[in-house]
C-alpha cells in the first residue's frame, strides 16, 4: 500500500493526468525536441556557442522592452511584450557577432565573448536601474534568468509547439542544403548554394529556440537544450538523418524526465532538473555511445592491437621460416627479429595457438614454433603488403631501402584493398598463388634449429 502510495505521484506525472502539470511536461518536452534539431546543425557547423551569446543578449532587450511598457503605460510585465523584446536583444547579438566577425576581422570565439559579456552586463545593469523604480513592480523579470518553468500557460505550452513544429519543418525543407553547408561550404557555394542565407536561417532557428526557452530554463541554461542533446547524439551514429532522431528524442526524453522529477519535488527547479537530465543522458552516450563511445573505443583499441601484434608475430616467423628453409622456427628467433623480450614473444605466439594459426613444441628445451596451413596463408598476406609497401615508399617516397622496413611497418596494416590491387598490379604480382615479392633489404638470418623438422 504505502509503495502504490509512493508510486502514485510520479505515475500521474509520467501519464500526465493533472492538467498543470500535462502543459508543463509537454511544453518543456516539445522545447528539448526543437533544441534538439536545430542543436545538431549548429553542432556540426560549429557555432555551438552562438547560442549562449544570443541567450544572454536577450536579458537587456526584456528590461528595455519592460521599460518601454511602464512608460507607454502598459503592463510592464506582459508576457508578449517581454519576448518581443528579448527576440529584440537577440537579434542584435546575433548582428553584433556578424559585424565584429566580418567587419572587425576578429575571430569567432572572440566575437562571441565581447558580445555574451557586454549584453549580459547590460542586461544586468539595466535590471538593477528597474529594481529601483517605485512606480513599477520588476518582479518575476529576475524568472528569466534561471526560468520558471511551474508558471507556463497553454498559451506558452501552444508558442513552443508552434517553434517546434516550425524547427522541424525548416530541417526537413532544407535539410540537404543545411548538411551540405555544415560540412564543406566551399564545395556549397560552388553549387550555388548561398551559405550566409542558411547561416540566417540557422540563427533564426537558434533565436526562436532561445525565446521560448527563457521561460522553461532561463537564459542561463537553455545553451543545454541547444548543445547537450546534439552531443550525445554524435556518439551514436555517423548519420545526418540519424543524429536529428537520436538528438530530438534525447532532447525530448530528458525534458520529460526532468520535468516529471520536477514534478514529484515542487522544491526542485525545473531548469535545473532538465539539464542534470540531459548530462546524465550525455555520460551514458560518451560511455556506451554504438559509435564513438569510450567502451566502444577501448574494445576497437584491443582489438586492433591484437591484430597488429599477431600480424608481426606472423611476419617475423614467416621471414626466419624463409632464411633457414625449415618448417619451424625457435621462439628467440622470433623475439630478436621483433626486437621483443622472450616473455613477449611467448605472448604473442600464444594468440596464435588460441586462433588455430601455429603449433608449439619442445624438441630440445627451446619452443619450436611452426605454422598450420591457415596461418602459413595469412602470414603471407602480411608479408605481401608489407613488402609491397616497402617497394612503394623506396620507389616514389624515396626512402633508403636500409630504413624502410620501419616505415612499411608503422603503415601496412592500414592499406586498404584497392592500393594493394594497384602495388600488385605496378609490381606484376596479382594472384594469390603468386611468389612473394623479395624484400628490398638484407634480413638478417636466425640461428638454425638443428635439424629438428617436425
Amino acid at each position: 500500500m504505502l509503495l502504490n502510495q509512493s508510486a502514485s505521484p510520479l505515475l500521474d506525472v509520467l501519464f500526465l493526468v493533472n492538467w498543470n502539470t500535462r502543459i508543463v511536461v509537454l511544453g518543456v518536452t516539445l522545447l528539448g525536441a526543437a533544441g534538439g534539431l536545430v542543436g545538431t546543425f549548429i553542432l556540426l557547423r560549429k557555432r555551438a556557442l552562438i547560442g549562449d551569446a544570443v541567450s544572454h543578449a536577450t536579458l537587456p532587450g526584456i528590461v528595455i522592452a519592460f521599460f518601454i511598457a511602464v512608460a507607454l503605460g502598459f503592463e510592464g510585465r506582459s508576457m508578449p511584450v517581454l519576448l518581443a523584446g528579448a527576440l529584440g536583444g537577440g537579434l542584435l547579438g546575433i548582428a553584433a557577432m556578424e559585424l565584429l566577425t566580418r567587419v572587425g576581422r576578429l575571430s569567432q570565439d572572440a566575437a562571441l565573448g565581447i558580445v555574451l559579456s557586454t549584453f549580459f552586463g547590460t542586461g544586468v545593469a539595466l535590471l538593477g536601474i528597474a529594481q529601483q523604480l517605485s512606480t513599477a513592480s520588476v518582479a518575476g523579470l529576475e524568472s528569466f534568468i534561471y526560468g520558471k518553468t511551474a508558471s507556463m500557460l497553454s498559451s506558452d505550452a501552444a508558442l513552443i509547439a508552434g517553434v517546434a513544429g516550425g524547427c522541424g519543418l525548416a530541417c526537413l525543407l532544407f535539410f540537404k542544403e543545411l548538411r551540405l553547408v555544415c560540412f564543406d561550404p566551399q564545395f556549397a557555394r560552388g553549387r550555388g548554394i548561398s551559405s550566409w542565407k542558411l547561416d540566417l536561417l540557422l540563427m533564426s532557428l537558434v533565436v526562436a529556440v532561445v525565446i521560448v526557452g527563457l521561460q522553461a530554463v532561463g537564459l542561463v541554461l537553455v545553451i543545454a537544450i541547444l548543445v547537450i542533446p546534439a552531443a550525445a547524439a554524435r556518439f551514436w551514429t555517423d548519420s545526418t538523418s540519424r543524429m536529428l532522431g537520436i538528438s530530438a528524442g534525447l532532447g525530448a526524453g530528458g525534458a520529460w524526465i526532468g520535468a516529471a522529477l520536477s514534478a514529484t519535488a515542487p522544491r526542485l527547479p525545473s531548469g535545473a532538473l532538465v539539464v542534470l537530465v540531459l548530462a546524465g543522458l550525455f555520460t551514458l552516450s560518451l560511455a556506451f555511445g554504438r559509435r564513438r563511445g569510450l567502451v566502444r573505443q577501448l574494445v576497437v583499441t584491443r582489438r586492433r592491437r591484437r591484430r597488429i601484434r599477431r600480424e608481426h608475430v606472423l611476419r617475423a616467423t614467416l621471414e626466419c621460416l624463409e632464411m633457414i628453409d625449415e618448417n619451424a622456427c625457435r621462439l628467440s628467433a622470433i623475439a630478436e627479429r621483433r626486437g621483443w623480450e622472450l616473455r613477449q614473444a611467448a605472448s604473442a605466439v600464444s594468440d596464435l595457438l588460441r586462433t588455430g594459426l601455429a603449433t608449439q613444441f619442445r624438441p630440445a628445451g627451446e619452443p619450436l614454433v611452426k605454422l598450420t596451413p591457415t596461418g602459413l596463408r595469412e602470414a603471407r598476406e602480411v608479408v605481401r603488403r608489407h613488402r609491397l609497401w616497402e617497394h612503394y615508399l623506396i620507389q616514389h617516397a624515396h626512402f633508403d631501402s636500409g630504413h624502410v622496413d620501419r616505415g612499411a611497418d608503422e603503415l601496412e596494416h592500414l592499406l586498404p584493398p584497392d592500393i594493394i590491387e594497384q602495388l600488385e598490379s605496378e609490381l606484376g604480382t596479382q594472384t594469390q598463388l603468386a611468389p612473394l615479392p623479395d624484400s628490398p633489404h638484407q634480413i638478417a638470418p636466425p640461428p638454425p634449429t638443428s635439424g629438428n623438422r617436425p
